[in-house]
């Protein structure tokens, strides 16, 4: 779809700003999404998230990454680009051993899905012990973390 839009303009996209201005990209809506996957678009020498998603799985238990690969949740707004479940799977299906089965999960409402999963982490009882008020931050700086939380 990027080479396409490059070369044509079947692919651009009209967008209304906030102050009514109207706008109209092409390749672009593209080339944001694909430095997920190739960061060098960015300067950056990292791997992309589909390489970052098989690298931890492969580091865990063996006994479980057969579930990790089959239960993969996407979250957070960044995960709203369309057609993004199916390209992480594509990828990561291209690293991981073939006999196993790869799914994405990629629920509607997974822009919200990290703030609704904090919310939720912070109204446990047995999560307040780890809280960290600005006090503690203050005098303790950065290491009470390690020494309330793990």
């Amino acid at each position: 779809e990027m080479a396409t839009a490059a070369v044509s303009s079947s692919m651009e996209k009209s967008y209304e700003l906030p102050d009514g201005q109207v706008i109209t990209i092409g390749n672009e809506r593209f080339r944001a999404p694909e430095a997920l996957f190739q960061p060098s678009f960015l300067g950056m020498e990292s791997v992309g998230i589909h390489e970052t998603v098989f690298n931890t799985i492969m580091r865990c238990d063996i006994d479980i990454r057969k579930d990790l690969y089959a239960n993969t949740v996407l979250s957070g707004g960044t995960t709203m680009y369309p057609g993004i479940a199916d390209r992480v799977q594509k990828e990561i299906t291209s690293l991981a051993p073939s006999s196993i089965k790869i799914k994405i999960i990629a629920p509607p409402e997974r822009k919200y899905s990290v703030w609704i999963g904090g919310s939720i982490l912070a109204s446990l009882s047995t999560f307040q012990s780890m809280w960290i008020t600005k006090e503690e931050y203050d005098e303790s700086g950065p290491g009470i973390v390690h020494r309330k939380c793990f």
